[in-house]
């Protein structure tokens, strides 16, 4: 079983709070990357690595490849897994991920989207999947920082 720490929802993927601020709160040695662009896009992976202290360890992975991938952590990996939406998450919980806690960290206001924290905004699509996995028992907590108060999303939609 992997020792997933906590995934997060951040359409940033890694910056200073996920790889520094996060990282430390959580304990982790390493991030992984769930993102079919980031997964083939060197350029995106080495400025991520930046944000990121020694001796963090950072892999990335298409969704697909996280699904297969996973169950083969070593027992000392204590992974901080981190995807860019809430279907992103359903889909990995479909594929057998043991995710019991999201954390929704950014999700950018677009057209379409209602904003429901100061860092969330959502569509009608994004509500399904967070429905969703609430259904299959995954907690679900709007958390921007480790020390703000944790608000439960299914609250806001």
């Amino acid at each position: 079983m992997p020792n997933i720490l906590l995934t997060r929802i951040d359409n940033r993927l890694i910056h200073g709070q996920v790889g520094m601020t996060w990282t430390n709160h959580l304990g982790a040695n390493l991030i992984v990357v769930a993102n079919d662009q980031v997964a083939t896009d060197e350029v995106q992976q080495n400025l991520m690595d930046m944000a990121v202290a020694e001796p963090i360890e950072t892999r990335y992975f298409t969704l697909q490849e996280t699904i297969d991938k996973i169950h083969y952590a070593a027992e000392d990996q204590l992974i901080f897994l981190v995807v860019k939406t809430p279907q992103d998450v359903l889909r990995l919980v479909a594929g057998q991920v043991p995710i019991k806690k999201v954390n929704i960290g950014n999700m950018h206001f677009s057209e379409g989207k209602k904003q429901i924290s100061s860092t969330v905004s959502v569509d009608d699509e994004d509500v399904r999947a967070f429905h969703r996995l609430h259904e299959l028992g995954v907690k679900l907590e709007i958390r921007r920082v480790p020390d703000e108060k944790s608000l439960d999303i299914l609250k806001f939609i």
